[in-house]
């Protein structure tokens, strides 16, 4: 026989137009499984590289990849220049943090100020606010101006204890104005305050000088490399410091939650694939009397193991491609369901106080729906090796004399 007379039987026994036997009614439970597992298993990783990509787009943006510490004021090492000329650095610019407790009425509140001379235009928040320096006061996260009570053109007492103050006794309290609030939809609006250099300088009482320089560099994963060369150039008394140190568990969790995940839905797939090999095995005896004609009929014992191995390529093709479809389907549909979840419940499912972030983030890759298919196809295929050897295992004498 040929492959595609064998192609056509294994589509008849598998698809709705075999008249409905047996064989039908366990392929399409075969198929039903393998479309729930891959569907689920692609929006669960397509969910898990959200959360990738918003640590990446979103808080990566904010948080200095790499932070350069100077002692005392910081301007005595010029190092911007050589900072800059690093292979791999895209920019480095002086900035300043300190400690500070923010009153505003009843509410009081720690916050770490940060001065910075300038923020990227795609910043998140940022994207509609003038620059920086033309703001003349203090940028505050959604979530700290809630805590304050605080709105554009409000006004904050910042107390701030100045370098060698705690010494002396000496605390500073200065009057700053809310410039704008800006939502950045992730965990650092709990605590973000950033303002120009220079107003951070005088709030800092560092009379104008730098805590240091911020590195942005070309790929933040990878920082290790530049941290090796700054060892290099780093004058005596100055230390690196990357994002890791601050937000490296974060995206260490968010790493092994996503393995977790994939090796828990990965198991669904495999137990999917076990039940096509229950039911071609109940296909094999349901059809031992049609086996038997096709052998009388010429077909050879090889013949009938590719036709049980066509249909668990067919059963695997169609499951995980319509899975893949729905899975993708479902990933794209999921931040509106989950935002009108939350209107209708009317609170958040997260919150920045726990969560990273305070919405569900889908990044869908054509490269996991096509692996995801693959290992689905392939795992349908090993499934479908007993059956077709049972298959080709019947003898059409007996089968034939049982028949009769």
């Amino acid at each position: 026989m040929s492959l595609a007379q064998l192609w056509r039987i294994a589509s008849r026994y598998t698809l709705a137009f075999g008249r409905g036997h047996l064989s039908v009614f366990m392929a399409g439970v075969s198929i039903s499984g393998l479309i729930l597992a891959t569907a689920l298993l692609l929006t669960v990783l397509s969910v898990m590289n959200g959360f990738e990509r918003e640590m990446r787009d979103r808080i990566l943006a904010l948080v200095p990849h790499i932070s350069v510490h100077t002692p005392g004021d910081g301007e005595s090492y010029d190092l911007g220049d050589r900072l800059g000329a690093l292979e791999g650095v895209r920019s480095a610019s002086r900035y300043v943090s300190f400690d500070a407790i923010a009153v505003r009425g009843a509410a009081v509140t720690a916050l770490r100020g940060l001065g910075l001379e300038r923020v990227e235009r795609d910043t998140p928040g940022f994207q509609a606010l003038p620059a920086l320096g033309a703001l003349g006061g203090v940028v505050l996260g959604d979530a700290l101006a809630r805590r304050l009570g605080a709105r554009a053109g409000d006004a904050l007492h910042v107390v701030v204890s100045p370098p060698g103050a705690y010494r002396q006794g000496a605390i500073a309290s200065h009057r700053v104005a809310v410039a704008a609030v800006v939502d950045t939809g992730t965990e650092i609006d709990e605590a973000l305050a950033v303002m120009p250099l220079s107003l951070a300088s005088r709030l800092a009482g560092l009379k104008g000088g730098i805590s240091g320089w911020h590195l942005r560099i070309e790929q933040p994963f990878r920082e290790d490399r530049v941290l090796s060369e700054l060892r290099r150039v780093l004058p005596p008394g100055t230390y690196a410091t990357s994002w890791r140190s601050t937000h490296g568990n974060l995206y260490a969790a968010i790493q092994l939650s996503r393995d977790l995940v994939v090796l828990l839905l990965a198991s669904i797939i495999g137990v999917a694939a076990f039940n096509v090999v229950s039911a071609l095995v109940l296909i094999v005896i349901d059809q031992r009397a049609a086996i038997a004609i096709l052998r009388t009929l010429g077909a050879t014992p090889g013949a009938m193991a590719v036709l049980f191995l066509f249909q668990g390529l067919l059963i695997g093709l169609i499951g995980s491609a319509l899975g893949c479809a729905s899975g993708a389907l479902l990933s794209r549909a999921l931040p509106a369901l989950v935002a009108r979840l939350e209107t209708a419940l009317g609170r958040p499912f997260l919150n920045t106080d726990v969560y990273p972030i305070s919405f569900i983030p889908v990044d869908l890759r054509a490269a996991d729906a096509l692996l995801i298919g693959a290992v689905a196809v392939g795992m349908c295929l090993l499934a479908a090796l007993y059956p077709a050897l049972r298959a080709a295992r019947v003898q059409p004498a007996r089968v034939l004399h049982q028949e009769l």
